[in-house]
């Protein structure tokens, strides 16, 4: 692996300028909209946050110290371990010494970083492509030509740009799953041959609604391998787009502030837009977060409009010109209806999906689920901004179980009733030994205690100045008012299923430590900091309205042969190296699975998998690379599969239709096209075993 790295350290990587304009409106390039003044981790917490909460916090890591070495064992295992921070990592002097075969889960010979044109996969495992762009799905739908598209045609077809993808299971149906994937965006001069983006035709604006939203599709196994393919036209399949209706419900429903002048109820709204990563419910529904949804409005001319990267001008698609709501200066409240986490039931196709206000309104990454000990969902959420902030919200009611009507009733008014809260970290290391460089205190790791601050539960805000109704529409604004930390572009948050600790993708920041913008803290320790971080964090699951928890930094993302890298403590020697992290999901063994976003170490994008307990936690191995200019999406871990979702392949600058700068997934001659693969053993075991 090592010789790998100086052929990785020579290329500077990142995103291709086409990918920022069209997927996030070239929000790393514009003024950040946070401009509020919060103190940073390393300062000392007052003001917002009281001694109650600072007295919780420490208890908590009290308790994680004296778990110290704790084993995990039987049904207690995760309760045991959720506060259990210390005595799991690999600390200094204690020399670490891996079983020789490497963690259950992840025995595959790592991939090479390369800039290959293709997926490539370890040796021994197969591929297919699941389903591409604009193949159809629902009764009706053509078959897929790009030089003949339409927005009706589209409408029935998968959409554009797939990211977040959901497995579940369809009982009855031997062989077959439900499989739900997102679009988050679409790149008009990689769809039109001929696209001129200073004057899209009516046409073009109405196949982008299209190709935006959700998909549902009902997949099917092939017998002996782990190849998947679609059921055309089942009674499951469905697709939403940017002019589908939804459901606004909780406790902000109804508001002023979500009202227009297509909608004087503020409680229906058409269209989802950017829908980035997700999460899956225990009780069989699937969430899905409205991220850089800013770009698709023109002229904002509020303050609160800045806050949420609202321009004041024409966007890059123009859609301001082919219908009213995005232009603010025509509907100021549009904007509002944008940004939340929307509720799908994937098994009935005649519902209309919910846009969840109590989970407050910023840009979503994601939203994943855990259920306390007494049953109550929690659902952590990340803020995909550079020093923006980490959610989470606890829902008032019990989750029932079964699939009763009754039940399943019950259960989609879940997320509707609770309490949203914003996190502020603190270190617990000396200031002046978090210098920027990433160099490691002087007790071997970046760690430290937290607290949620409650922002509203119901029809109460606990933000002094601001209405609940401001604190659900105006989220951002009610996190800079109590002090929330300043993150690194917190993405997708997933809780372990095994052990209930919270793991944070947290992205990159170039931002950070620049003239007047805050410097690294405990919890974003590097300036300029360019390959990101995930966060472990830990809380008491017996206790969910607890709001103490401790916290460390469980891999400190880059070149492993850059001293400012950190794999839990692991060997460096034997890790693969990786850059800016972004979708994360676990395996049954406990083990989590990165995905990337704008690898700046020169390589393709890819998935990697890293055990995060055990004699060889923090032990990082590349197990796919995308194709050129490709994000990898989704990951789903299944024992004998796993699925990633290949979002804009060939997004480079100077590409287009009639200049790819790739040819996957159908070789010369064929567009471009965002497509799912799964990969799986050719000789049918378990992966990683």
């Amino acid at each position: 692996m090592r010789n790998l790295l100086p052929f990785i350290s020579s290329h500077p990587g990142g995103r291709s300028a086409l990918t920022c304009r069209f997927r996030c409106g070239d929000a790393c390039f514009k003024e950040t909209p946070n401009t509020s003044d919060n103190e940073y981790a390393g300062d000392i917490i007052a003001g917002a946050v009281s001694r109650r909460s600072m007295m919780r916090a420490a208890a908590v890591v009290t308790v994680a110290t004296a778990a110290g070495t704790a084993a995990l064992t039987g049904p207690s295992a995760p309760q045991a371990e959720a506060v259990a921070l210390a005595g799991h990592g690999h600390q200094p002097g204690h020399p670490h010494k891996p079983a020789p075969s490497g963690a259950r889960g992840l025995r595959f010979s790592p991939v090479a970083p390369n800039k290959d044109d293709k997926v490539t996969i370890p040796d021994g495992y197969a591929q297919n492509v699941v389903i591409r762009w604009g193949e159809p799905i629902l009764r009706g739908a053509p078959a897929f030509n790009p030089d003949k598209q339409t927005a009706k045609a589209q409408a029935g077809q998968f959409g554009y740009n797939n990211d977040f993808l959901s497995l579940l299971p369809l009982r009855g149906e031997r062989g077959r799953q439900v499989m739900v994937a997102n679009h988050e965006y679409t790149d008009e001069i990689l769809m039109f041959r001929g696209y001129d983006p200073a004057n899209p035709t009516r046409e073009q604006v109405e196949i982008a609604w299209a190709a935006h939203g959700l998909s549902v599709v009902v997949v099917q196994e092939e017998n002996r391998t782990g190849k998947l393919g679609p059921v055309n036209r089942h009674p499951l399949n469905r697709r939403l787009t940017a002019t589908s209706e939804f459901r606004m419900t909780g406790p902000a429903a109804g508001s002023t502030l979500l009202r227009t002048s297509a909608d004087r109820s503020g409680r229906k709204v058409l269209g989802t837009l950017n829908n980035c990563a997700g999460g899956t419910t225990p009780w069989g529904t699937t969430l899905h977060g409205e991220e850089n949804f800013n770009q698709y409005f023109a002229n904002g001319t509020t303050d609160m409009h800045k806050r949420y990267g609202i321009g004041t001008s024409a966007t890059e698609r123009k859609w301001e010109r082919f219908d009213r709501r995005f232009d603010l200066a025509k509907e100021p409240n549009e904007a509002n209806r944008f940004g939340w986490v929307v509720e799908l039931d994937p098994y009935d196709p005649d519902s209309t999906p919910r846009k969840r206000t109590a989970l407050g309104r910023f840009k979503h990454e994601a939203a994943q689920p855990r259920l306390t000990s007494d049953g109550r969902p929690v659902v952590y959420m990340g803020d995909d901004e550079k020093f923006d902030y980490l959610y989470k919200f606890v829902s008032s009611k019990r989750m029932k179980k079964g699939n009763s009507r009754a039940a399943r009733e019950h259960n989609l008014t879940l997320l509707d009733e609770g309490t949203l809260y914003v996190a502020k970290l603190s270190g617990d290391s000396p200031v002046t030994e978090i210098d920027g460089s990433g160099k490691l205190p002087d007790d071997g790791e970046f760690d430290g205690s937290g607290v949620w601050i409650p922002l509203a539960t119901g029809t109460t805000s606990h933000v002094p100045g601001m209405t609940a109704d401001e604190v659900y529409v105006y989220t951002r604004l009610a996190g800079d008012k109590v002090g929330a930390t300043k993150m690194d572009r917190p993405e997708d948050v997933e809780p372990s299923p095994r052990t209930g600790r919270v793991y944070v993708a947290l992205t990159n920041n170039s931002d950070r430590g620049k003239a007047g913008k805050p410097g690294a803290d405990e919890a974003n320790p590097r300036n300029s900091n360019k390959h990101g971080q995930i966060l472990e964090l830990a809380e008491n699951w017996d206790d969910p309205t607890s709001d103490g928890f401790a916290w460390r930094l469980f891999l400190v993302a880059g070149d492993p042969d850059d001293p400012a890298t950190y794999f839990a403590g692991f060997p460096k020697e034997s890790v693969s190296p990786i850059s800016c992290p972004d979708n994360v999901a676990f395996d049954a063994h406990g083990n989590l699975w990165i995905s990337t976003d704008g690898n700046a170490l020169g390589s393709h994008d890819g998935l990697f998998g890293v055990a995060t307990h055990g004699d060889r936690r923090g032990e990082l191995k590349q197990f796919l690379t995308v194709p050129a200019g490709a994000e990898t999406c989704g990951p789903v871990i299944q024992d004998r599969r796993v699925l990633v979702a290949v979002q804009h392949p060939g997004e480079i600058d100077g590409a287009s239709v009639e200049k790819p700068a790739s040819v996957w997934p159908d070789g010369p001659g064929k567009i471009v096209r965002p497509s799912v693969v799964a990969v799986w053993r050719k000789d049918g075991r378990d992966i990683g075993v």
